[in-house]
């Protein structure tokens, strides 16, 4: 009996033929069938791959860099968000729903391709109330997140949008507060647009009378000092001063503020009366003011002058158009003759009584007006309202426009002593007011003690 035996095989660290052609021949012995042969494959080597671990502090610093995605909630109330383009924009034509639950359907659909123009075509709703809409809801929102009363948010629900609209540039505190007052004082827009131009200008007006009485963090106080202001602008007496002081004293909301206003509608913050005369000899006092920006533009009243440059000839001052005039429905500004260069300048009180005659001069260095120089040592141009009605030298504390000595060499401002002291008894005119340049910084007025 033929008994075989077969040990398991092992794997060849190399090829070697010898081996191979007996181990076939042993297979064909035991097999009649061989399998084919099949040579085998080289092996190829495999890459390496490292991997550099992080260390314990780049890996907090990756986890406190990395933030999860959170989708951006939608801009669509829940009951539009099932609407295509075509339902929200039918939705905007007819104003289905409230101001402020449409108002989302317009960036919606601006992000879908839709441009403002398209929009007002198929909707009726124009350019600037579509803006006028998209920003009031951002601001009632903000309302609502700064836990404002739900009745005063609800106050604005049904035609809120144009008076929401005209508080967007407030914070979120002082937006609570504005909302609060103009609900409770029954605002329309001029008055919404009044009180926000109020609140922001106030913290530039801190070096004008009054300003300490008035409360920043009062949304009436704010408006109130603007009244104030502006009723400072008018003469004293005028009913539009008086009503100008009235309207203040309604809006104003501390007493400190109601205070100051009431003295001033008194008239316990002029000068009494029968000081007149005698005053002018002990002492004149000319305003020396800074103008602030778009202070111009936010002037209730403005006034307009004829400019002459320092450097030009005495003549030129007494040349330049004496009356300036607004006519018609539309205000339209008429001079007797024409001229190169005016100024136009807040009606400030100084200045908005100048009917007639003047005229300001533009000086390229404020150093050539009598103030001490060793503190108000300012290299920056002023411009010098001057009154030519009044040339005559009258008080020695007054300060006069008079022409550098010799022909044709320009002008100076000079103190009314030092003219009566050279003979002179007729001035250019006499000095009623200093305008310095607009900064930043206003906290280097001049006082009474800077002058010389």
């Amino acid at each position: 009996m033929l008994s075989v035996t077969a040990n398991s095989l092992k794997p060849f660290s190399s090829f070697n033929p010898t081996t191979t052609t007996t181990f076939l021949s042993s297979t064909t012995f035991l097999n009649p069938h061989p399998p084919p042969l099949h040579h085998p494959k080289p092996l190829s080597p495999k890459p390496i791959s490292a991997t550099l671990t992080p260390s314990s502090s780049s890996k907090q610093r990756q986890q406190q860099l990395y933030q999860p995605f959170r989708p951006p909630p939608s801009p669509i109330p829940s009951k539009f968000r099932s609407l295509d383009a075509n339902g929200r924009l039918e939705i905007l034509a007819n104003r289905l729903g409230l101001w402020f639950e449409y108002a989302p359907l317009i960036p919606s659909l601006t992000q879908e391709g839709f441009t403002p123009p398209t929009i007002e075509e198929i909707t009726g709703i124009s350019n600037v109330e579509q803006n006028r809409l998209v920003v009031a809801a951002k601001v009632r929102d903000s309302l609502i997140q700064s836990n404002t009363d739900p009745e005063i948010v609800s106050d604005f629900d049904l035609a809120g949008s144009e008076l929401l609209y005209e508080i967007r540039l407030l914070s979120v505190q002082q937006r609570a507060a504005a909302a609060r007052f103009i609900i409770e004082n029954k605002l329309d827009a001029k008055g919404t647009q009044d009180l926000a131009r109020s609140i922001k200008d106030f913290p530039r007006r801190r070096t004008e009378k009054g300003w300490e009485s008035f409360d920043y963090s009062s949304a009436g106080d704010c408006l109130g000092f603007m009244y104030f202001r502006q009723a400072r602008e008018h003469k004293n007496p005028s009913e539009a001063r008086t009503a100008a002081l009235e309207q203040a004293l309604k809006v104003a909301q501390t007493d400190k503020a109601k205070k100051v206003i009431l003295k001033e509608l008194e008239g316990e913050g002029e000068e009494k009366e029968g000081e007149g005369e005698d005053d002018v000899a002990v002492g004149v006092r000319v305003p020396v003011v800074r103008l602030k920006f778009g202070e111009v533009a936010e002037s209730t009243k403005v006034v307009i002058f004829p400019v002459c440059r320092a450097e030009e000839k005495n003549k030129d001052v007494m040349e330049a158009p004496w009356e300036c005039r607004s006519e018609g429905e539309l205000g339209v500004m008429v001079a007797e003759k024409g001229w190169k260069r005016w100024v136009v300048l807040p009606g400030w009180e100084p200045v908005v009584s100048l009917e007639k005659g003047g005229v300001v001069v533009s000086f390229s260095d404020a150093r050539v007006l009598p103030w001490k120089v060793n503190r108000w040592y300012k290299e920056e141009p002023i411009l010098v309202v001057a009154d030519r009605s009044r040339r005559e030298v009258e008080a020695d504390d007054g300060f006069y426009l008079a022409a550098v000595d010799g022909e044709g060499l320009g002008f100076r401002v000079v103190r009314g002593s030092a003219l009566k002291e050279t003979g002179v008894e007729e001035s250019l005119g006499t000095v009623v007011l200093i305008v310095r340049p607009p900064k930043d910084e206003t906290d280097d007025q001049l006082s009474e003690e800077d002058w010389e």
